[in-house]
C-alpha cells in the first residue's frame, strides 16, 4: 500500500505535496481554479491512513454526493477499498442525517424520522396557511418556507424569532404578522410526524452538539481528523458545527477558493474562508496557485477580472500549459444574432480541429438564455444537452403559458385545460375537477363544453360556478382576439390577462423571478417566428407557432443519453467543470453583472467571481459575447457591454470582426445594420398604433358604464350593474341579472347594451 502511495504521491508538485503531508494542526489550502486540489484532499485521506491513523478517525465533508463518491474511489486505490469505506465521507446534509439517527432519542425523535424536501414542506406549510384562515396573498407558501429555511440557517429557533422585536416588525412589515404563528406550527407538525426539513439536519445536529456536552464530546473523539471541501460554500449554520466538533484537537483542513465563492442566495458566507486564520491558532496555509486546465491567455486573463476584488485572499494563478489563444470578444447586434455567431463558431471549430461537440460549452447568467441558443441550434443540426433543468419548452411556466394558446386554438384540448383552470389560482379546486371529468364521460363530451353548457346539471356551489363562468368568458375573450391581434401581440395579451407575471412576481423568490425571465423568452421567441415566417412570406398563426413548438420538443436530447452533444447550463451550475471550448453569452450591464447585484460592493464582487468561475472552466479557447439589442417582452432594449469586459486586461483578449453569415453584424456596417432592423420592426410598430386606436375605442365604450346602469346581455338578459373594478380597457363590472344572478364580466368582452330608461 504505501509502495503505490509513496509512487503516486511523487506526481504532486512541491506545493501540493507539502499541503498532502502535513498531518496536525489547522491548516487551510488556498486551491485556485484548475490547481487539482481533489487530489491534493485525497493523497493527504491516503496519507493519513498510511501513518496509522483509524479511517474511522477521518471526517470528510463535501457539497455534492458525486465529489464524496470520487474522492473515496480514489482514496481506495491508493489504500485499500475496504479501509476507505470506513471513512466518514459525504455531504454535510447526509453525514449529519447519520448522526442524527444514532442520536435521534435525545431529540425527541426516533431513528426512522422523514427527511422532508422543499415540495413536501410547501404542502404542509400550504396546509396550515389554509386551516389558519389567513389570505395566500400575504402568506405566499412558499415564501414563507424561505423565511423560515433563511432563520433556520441562522440557527434562529421560534423561542428566538418569538424574543427578537427587529424580526417580528419586518414581518409586520411585510404584511405577515402571523408568520410566528406559522413557524411555529410548522416546527410541531414536523416534530408530530417524526420529520426533518433539510434545514433541520443543520439545525438538528447544532442543537445535539450544544445540549448535550458528551455527545458533542463522542464525536470530538471520534472525528479527530476533518476535512471540509469548498469551505468557501459554507453557512453559518454549517461553519458552527464544523467549529465544534474540531474544538477539542484542532486537526482540521479546510480547502476551499475565495475567488468561486458565488453560493450567497444560499446563505453561503464568504468570510468563513476569509477569516479561518482568526478562528485557530498557528494556523498553516498554503497556495496551490499552479492552474492545470487553461492556457496561459485564459488564466491571466480570469487574474485580470478578479483583482478588481477588494475582498479576498492574496494568491496569483499561474500555469505553465502554452500561450493559447486570446479570449476572444464577439460584439453582436442582438441576440438572434448571438445564437447564430455562436453556432456557427462551433460549427467552424468542429470542422478545423475536429472537435467533438462535447468539446464545448455554452454558460449563461440565467435559464431563459437558453430559448436562443436552443433554437439556433436545432436550425443548424447541432446536437445539445441542457443541465439542471428541463429544455427550455418543457419548463413548467412556458408549458402553462402554452396550455392557455393551446385551448384558445382548441377547446377540446383537455389535458390543457385541467392544467390551467386553476392556475394562476382562481378557486377552482380539484374537487370540482374531478366532477367535471365525471360529468364529460356522462355526457360523452369535452370538459369546455360541460363548462360552457352544462354547469347548470352539477352539483357545484354557486361561487365556484361564477369562478368557472369567470374562466371560460376568459377564453372566449382570448378567441375574439385571434382574428384582430397577430401572434405575438396575442400571446402578450393572454399573459398579462392571465395574471402568470403577478403570480411570479407576488411569490418574491429568485425562482420566480427566474420564471417570469423565460415567459419573458416566450415571447421573444414568438416574436422571432414572425420574423421568420415574414421573410418567407409565409401563414404567420397561433397554431403555426404551437406546431413548432411541438417540434422542436420532440427535438430535445434527454438526459442520461451517451451521445456526443453541446452542453448549456447555468454559470453556477458550471463550477467544478471544464471543457476545451467555452462559450459565455450576455455580457452585458444588468444581465451579467445582474442588476439585482448592483446596489451592493458585496452582491458586485460576487457577480465578478462568478465571472470567474465561467471563464475558468475553459481550457483552450474562452468566447465572451454580447449584443447591442437585446428582446425584451418583444420590444429592442438598447443594451450595454457588461463592466467585466473593460476589467480584462487588453493584453490577453482579441475581438473577433469576422462575419460568420450574410445576415451577422459586422463592426463596419453597424449603421445599416441598424436602420435595416428598425425598418424590420416597423410593422409591428404600425400594428401596435391600429391595436391602439382599437383599445382607445374600446375605452370609449367602457366609459359608458356605471354604477346602477341597467344593461342587457344578449345570454343573462338583463341587469344592473352592482360595481366596476379595473382601470380602462381592463374594468370588470359586477352584474345581477334578474333571471341568472350575480356575474362577473370584464366589460370589452361582455357584449353588453346599456337599456334605454326610457
Amino acid at each position: 500500500m504505501k509502495d503505490i502511495l509513496a509512487s503516486n504521491i511523487n506526481s504532486l508538485n512541491d506545493f501540493q505535496k507539502e499541503a498532502a503531508l502535513k498531518i496536525n494542526g489547522p491548516i487551510i489550502i488556498i486551491a485556485g481554479a484548475g490547481s487539482g486540489k481533489t487530489r491534493v484532499l485525497t493523497f493527504r485521506i491516503a496519507y493519513l491512513i498510511s501513518q496509522g491513523i483509524d479511517p474511522f478517525s477521518i471526517l470528510s465533508l463535501t457539497f455534492t454526493n458525486k465529489a464524496a463518491k470520487e474522492m473515496k474511489t480514489r482514496v481506495g486505490e491508493l489504500v485499500s477499498e475496504s479501509e476507505a469505506r470506513n471513512i466518514w465521507m459525504g455531504t454535510f446534509h447526509s453525514v449529519f442525517a447519520k448522526i442524527l439517527r444514532i442520536e435521534a432519542d435525545k431529540l425527541g425523535f426516533t431513528s426512522s424520522f422523514t427527511i422532508y424536501d422543499t415540495q413536501d414542506s410547501d404542502r404542509l406549510i400550504s396546509s396550515i396557511i389554509k386551516e389558519m384562515g389567513l389570505s395566500k396573498d400575504s402568506y405566499k407558501p412558499k415564501q414563507i418556507r424561505n423565511r423560515i429555511s433563511t432563520l433556520k440557517n441562522s440557527l434562529i429557533t421560534v423561542e428566538s424569532y418569538e424574543s427578537d422585536f427587529d424580526l417580528k416588525e419586518y414581518d409586520e412589515i411585510a404584511q405577515r404578522p402571523l408568520f410566528g404563528k406559522i413557524y411555529s406550527e410548522y416546527t410541531k407538525r414536523c416534530f408530530k410526524s417524526n420529520s426533518m426539513d433539510f434545514d433541520d439536519l443543520l439545525v438538528k445536529t447544532n442543537e445535539l452538539l450544544n445540549k448535550f456536552p458528551e455527545t458533542l464530546a463522542k464525536y470530538q473523539d471520534r472525528f479527530r481528523f476533518i476535512l471540509v471541501d469548498e469551505y468557501q460554500d459554507t453557512n453559518h449554520s454549517q461553519y458552527l458545527i464544523v467549529k465544534m466538533l474540531a474544538d477539542k484537537y484542532q486537526n482540521i483542513c479546510v480547502v476551499g477558493d475565495d475567488s468561486q465563492s458565488i453560493y450567497s442566495f444560499r446563505g453561503a458566507n464568504i468570510n468563513n474562508i476569509l477569516n479561518f486564520q482568526k478562528d485557530y491558532d498557528e494556523v498553516e496555509v498554503f497556495k496551490l496557485e499552479q492552474n492545470y486546465r487553461s492556457t496561459k491567455n485564459i488564466v491571466k486573463a480570469a487574474n485580470s477580472l478578479i483583482n478588481h476584488n477588494k475582498y479576498k485572499l492574496e494568491k496569483t494563478i499561474w500555469t505553465n500549459n502554452e500561450e493559447g489563444e486570446k479570449v476572444i470578444i464577439k460584439k453582436c447586434f442582438s441576440d438572434n444574432d448571438e445564437g447564430k455567431y455562436i453556432a456557427k463558431s462551433i460549427l467552424e471549430t468542429v470542422r478545423k480541429n475536429h472537435s467533438k461537440f462535447n468539446s464545448f460549452a455554452i454558460l449563461y447568467r440565467t435559464n431563459a438564455q437558453s430559448r436562443i441558443i436552443e433554437e439556433s441550434f436545432r436550425k443548424n443540426n447541432i446536437p445539445y444537452k441542457i443541465y439542471g433543468g428541463l429544455s427550455f419548452y418543457q419548463r413548467k411556466e412556458i408549458k402553462d403559458v402554452l396550455a392557455y394558446l393551446r385551448l384558445v386554438v382548441n377547446s377540446n384540448d383537455e389535458e390543457s385545460l385541467k392544467r390551467i383552470i386553476n392556475f394562476p389560482p382562481r378557486g377552482i379546486g380539484n374537487t370540482t375537477i374531478d366532477k367535471l371529468v365525471v360529468a364529460s364521460k356522462k355526457y360523452n363530451t369535452s370538459i369546455y363544453d360541460i363548462l360552457q353548457y352544462k354547469m347548470d346539471f352539477l352539483k357545484i356551489n354557486t361561487g365556484t360556478k361564477s369562478k368557472i363562468f369567470d374562466f371560460v368568458n376568459m377564453i372566449e375573450g382570448f378567441k375574439t382576439m385571434i382574428k384582430n391581434y397577430d401572434a405575438f401581440e396575442l400571446v402578450n395579451q393572454i399573459t398579462k390577462r392571465i395574471g402568470i407575471v403577478k403570480f411570479y412576481e407576488n411569490e418574491g423568490t429568485a425562482e420566480g423571478i427566474n420564471r417570469i425571465q423565460n415567459i419573458e423568452e416566450l415571447l421573444n421567441g414568438v416574436k422571432n417566428f414572425i420574423d421568420e415566417k415574414n421573410k418567407l412570406n409565409e401563414e404567420v398563426l397561433l397554431v403555426n407557432f404551437l406546431e413548432e413548438v411541438a417540434m422542436a420538443t420532440d427535438f430535445e436530447i434527454q438526459d442520461g443519453l451517451e451521445i456526443d452533444s453541446v452542453s448549456l447550463m447555468t454559470v453556477h451550475l458550471s463550477k467544478g467543470l471544464e471543457f476545451p471550448f467555452v462559450y459565455i453569452i450576455g455580457m452585458e450591464e444588468n444581465l451579467f453583472p445582474s442588476s439585482m447585484s448592483l446596489d451592493s460592493r458585496e452582491g458586485l464582487e460576487e457577480e465578478r467571481r462568478l465571472f470567474y468561475v465561467a471563464l475558468t472552466r475553459a481550457e483552450k479557447q474562452a468566447n465572451l459575447s454580447y449584443t447591442n439589442n437585446r428582446f425584451r417582452w418583444g420590444k429592442i432594449i438598447e443594451s450595454e457591454e457588461s463592466r467585466f469586459l473593460d476589467e480584462l486586461d487588453s493584453s490577453f483578449v482579441k475581438f473577433d470582426k469576422k462575419s460568420y453569415n450574410e445576415e451577422s453584424l459586422s463592426f463596419s456596417n453597424s449603421t445599416l445594420k441598424y436602420k435595416s432592423i428598425k425598418n424590420k420592426f416597423r410593422k409591428l410598430e404600425n400594428s401596435q398604433t391600429t391595436i391602439n386606436e382599437i383599445n382607445n375605442n374600446r375605452i370609449s365604450e367602457i366609459k359608458k358604464f356605471k354604477i346602477n346602469t341597467i344593461v342587457i346581455h344578449p345570454i343573462f338578459g338583463k341587469g344592473i350593474i352592482k360595481s366596476i373594478e379595473g382601470e380602462k380597457h381592463d374594468s370588470r363590472a359586477k352584474i345581477y341579472f334578474y333571471e341568472k344572478g350575480e356575474k362577473n364580466l370584464l366589460l370589452k368582452y361582455a357584449k353588453l347594451e346599456v337599456k334605454n330608461s326610457k
